[in-house]
């Protein structure tokens, strides 16, 4: 079966195609930018990545989300809720983690499936 790699640098891909499933990389928003904006970013990225790899968000299969400090759990949720609001949900997970760089607080990494 093909892998197909989306913007392969030499550390990583920012997604991978395997048979109908789509892996994405983490993604980030800028560093420095509160919890919302940088989660707003990430999803428009999420969106982009998926339309590129031929998906979308009602093919999202699960996701997962990494914050810096879970005291942002809801301000990120405001987000997340929002913009899934019109699909079904994907299995998700939320945990705390030290982040590539003190400035970054949110990272969602996401697996899903080809439209169609």
């Amino acid at each position: 079966m093909t892998i197909t790699r989306i913007d392969c640098g030499p550390r990583m891909s920012e997604a991978v195609i395997h048979g109908d499933t789509i892996y994405l990389a983490g993604q980030i928003g800028n560093p420095g930018d509160s919890v919302t904006d940088q989660t707003k970013t990430i999803l428009a990225e999420i969106d982009a990545l998926l339309e590129r790899t031929g998906s979308s968000r009602n093919h999202m299969l699960r996701a997962q989300i990494w914050l810096a400090d879970m005291a942002d759990f809801e301000e990120m949720n405001a987000v997340w809720d929002a913009w899934i609001a019109d699909v079904q949900a994907p299995a998700r997970a939320t945990g705390e983690a030290k982040l590539a760089a003190p400035g970054y607080k949110v990272e969602i990494i996401v697996t899903a499936a080809k439209a169609g």
